[in-house]
């Protein structure tokens, strides 16, 4: 496990403040605009969750999900923080808005 320190962000920089490897990888950051953002494993796939900034709670619920993506998991090297961190970062900067009905 990876923990980040606490610091400000820029409107354009991504942090990782939590990191688990292995083939239960998962963790959580934020990104400069004010989103955060989660990912685990699912189903042979790494799903990221992109939230809305200003969440009203301290756990994202369901209708807090503004943009999601995935990756293959034959694409990442799940031992590798450096590996893993890049691909959700390149994730989160490529993930689609969720629609409402979505949800």
């Amino acid at each position: 496990m990876t923990l980040a320190a606490d610091r400000e962000l820029g409107n354009r920089e991504f942090a990782m403040e939590d990191l688990y490897t292995g083939v239960h990888a998962s963790g959580f950051g934020q990104v400069g605009d004010g989103r955060s953002f989660s990912f685990h494993i699912e189903r042979q796939q790494l799903v990221i969750e992109v939230y809305r900034p200003r969440l009203s709670g301290p756990v994202p619920v369901a209708d807090d999900v503004v943009a999601m993506a995935t990756r293959k998991l034959t694409d990442i090297d799940l031992s590798d923080e450096r590996s893993l961190s890049a691909t959700v970062r390149d994730a989160v900067a490529a993930a689609q808005p969720v629609s409402r009905a979505a949800r």
